[in-house]
């Protein structure tokens, strides 16, 4: 019978993610209403249900992969996914601090960079155990590689 203590804590680390990221983040602020925005920049309210939507998708597959290490006893695969699911974690989450309370718009496009490169890392770690769960967690590798190029033309807009 599969353990669900895998599931509890990827969850735990993707609400806690969320909701770091959201703390720091104020799209109604005079200094995110004052930037320059490229034409392709999403509304506003479709960054809550992408992430929402990800950040779901994160903790099932997380919690699938990690389940399924322990089941086959590969306990050190286990500890090196959670280990690079952490990195990637803190830097989704800090990326929000970066942008919208640093207001240093070069470095919160090599932040974005750094993350697109862990989310697309943790997709090729899940498919080593589950295709169906890599399949399941592209879209975050490739949202993540939308959000470098939206932060880098932020970025080059607003210099």
């Amino acid at each position: 019978m599969p353990s669900f203590t895998p599931y509890i804590a990827t969850t735990a680390g993707t609400v806690a993610c969320a909701v770091a990221g959201s703390i720091a983040s104020d799209p109604n602020s005079l200094y995110y209403k004052s930037l320059k925005k490229p034409d392709w920049n999403p509304p506003n309210q479709v960054f809550p249900i992408a992430w929402t939507a990800l950040y779901t998708d994160i903790a099932a597959t997380s919690g699938l992969v990690l389940s399924q290490l322990k089941q086959r006893g590969r306990k050190k695969d286990a500890r090196a996914y959670s280990i690079a699911l952490a990195t990637n974690l803190v830097l989704n989450a800090s990326w929000s601090y970066t942008f919208f309370r640093s207001h240093n718009m070069g470095l919160a496009a090599l932040h974005a960079g750094v993350l697109a490169v862990s989310s697309a890392d943790l997709v090729r770690r899940t498919a080593t155990v589950s295709t169906p769960a890599a399949a399941a967690l592209a879209p975050y590798a490739g949202w993540t590689g939308f959000a470098t190029a939206l932060s880098t033309k932020f970025w080059q807009l607003n210099k």
